[in-house]
């Protein structure tokens, strides 16, 4: 019998464009699909994410076993667990998606270190990190260039679902596990409201979004209240559905252009944490900025009742649905960096703590963007809470969607609580505890 082929899943957890397992696929040997459950990434990720993840799972085991395969789930250090698979089965080779986190790049490293002939593919980007750079340096500072390029690449073409595999024989599958037993070990609370994970509801979301939204994109995509965005974000971080075949799909439809440029813009983060992974906990371009200490003012924050309501509707938002619109997530941050100035990891933390699509590259790239120390050429940029709410919330509606004290107030007077005599809707909401006027 020919000899076994390992595929580590990573955040690909899908079957259709799979670069990693349609390579292996193409080997003479059986291919052994692989997820390693490791505590080191589990007890320190939000309790939205590891639900999803169990739904992604099993899910995915479902759709290899159509296939005739199987998915391998082991819990422990992923390389120790993926090289003793390896060994178990006699395998020479694994195969697995490129990462840009320091997790990602350790975990290369171990495998490689330790003899078997590793081959990583792209899968996460539409353009690989590193694929396109500038004259003279190893990535793109500065999106406009990156998005004159990136525009430009060449894109390889989506490889279809595998018909056929097949699991070899003696191999223990491994139980899937429950979202229970994931999130218990997880952080942040688990959002009632939350979107259920897998590639097979994420290829749904897909066809909904092409068939009844992207068309108005371009136009509604900054509309707060109708939340005219695609809600892909978290099908993509996971990898439930592939970047590339999202682009491709949409990028010669009406609205497609608008929408592709900001899978170019998760792209730029990408590469920007490939070249400076460090980009959770550093600056990328150090402002020496006087950042404050203040638990209280951080606790309302975080909590949704600084008695700014566009500010409370986003913070809201995340803990009820494990999501916030993008507009939303610029208003906040800047609230949080640039009017309280807290540090934009203590900002940073929180979202990576509850958002069901938060990953390292894209979350803090663009909380080190507001905060003026990533890759934003203007870094003095704010964003006005009160200023945004009037243009992207005329109405109000968002607010009263998730502000339950406003309800009350009509149009935009929801946004501007404070000036409201005694009595006229706004009981039992705070007063601001900062300037709404600033940013």
């Amino acid at each position: 019998m020919a000899t076994p082929v390992l595929v580590l899943f990573t955040q690909d957890l899908r079957l259709h464009d799979h670069p990693a397992l349609t390579t292996a696929l193409r080997s003479a040997g059986p291919v052994v699909p692989l997820f390693v459950l490791d505590p080191v990434l589990l007890r320190r990720a939000a309790r939205n994410r590891l639900a999803y993840l169990a739904e992604a799972l099993a899910d995915l085991r479902a759709g290899l076993r159509d296939l005739g395969g199987d998915l391998v789930l082991r819990r422990g250090d992923t390389v120790t667990e993926t090289l003793g698979l390896a060994q178990e089965i006699g395998a020479c080779t694994v195969h697995l998606g490129a990462g840009v986190s320091r997790f990602a790049e350790r975990r290369l490293a171990g495998l490689r270190a330790a003899g078997p002939a590793v081959h990583v593919h792209p899968g996460v980007t539409v353009v690989p990190a590193g694929g396109i750079t500038p004259a003279g340096g190893d990535h793109y500072k500065v999106f406009t260039p990156y998005w004159r390029a990136w525009e430009k690449a060449r894109w390889r073409e989506v490889l279809p679902v595998p018909e056929r595999m097949e699991l070899p024989d003696g191999i223990a599958p491994g139980d899937l596990p429950t979202s229970d037993d994931l999130v218990r070990g997880g952080v942040g609370s688990l959002a009632p409201e939350r979107r259920v994970g897998g590639w097979t509801r994420a290829r749904e979301r897909l066809r909904n979004w092409i068939d009844q939204g992207l068309a108005d994109y371009g136009d509604r995509h900054d509309d707060l209240s109708g939340a005219a965005t695609s809600h892909l974000s978290a099908d993509l971080r996971f990898g439930c559905l592939s970047a590339l075949e999202v682009a491709r799909a949409t990028r010669d439809l009406p609205g497609g252009d608008e929408y592709v440029r900001q899978l170019a813009w998760r792209d730029f983060h990408y590469q920007v944490t490939a070249a400076f992974p460090d980009i959770n906990v550093r600056d990328y371009r150090p402002r020496d900025r006087p950042w404050r200490r203040d638990p209280d003012a951080l606790a309302a924050w975080k909590e949704g009742r600084t008695g700014v309501p566009i500010v409370d509707a986003g913070m809201r938002q995340l803990l009820r649905e494990g999501f916030m619109h993008n507009r939303t997530r610029m208003i906040t941050a800047s609230f949080l960096t640039r009017t309280l100035m807290v540090h934009w990891r203590e900002g940073g933390a929180h979202f990576d703590a509850h958002l069901v699509d938060g990953d390292v590259a894209n979350d803090f790239g663009n909380w080190q963007w507001v905060a003026g120390t990533g890759n934003d050429t203007r870094p003095g940029r704010g964003f006005n809470p009160t200023r945004q709410a009037r243009r992207f919330d005329p109405e109000g509606t968002y607010v009263r969607r998730y502000v339950a004290e406003l309800a009350g107030l009509p149009g935009a007077r929801v946004h501007t609580p404070w000036l409201e005599e005694d009595g006229e809707g706004a009981e039992g909401y705070p007063p601001p505890i900062a300037d709404p006027g600033r940013g």
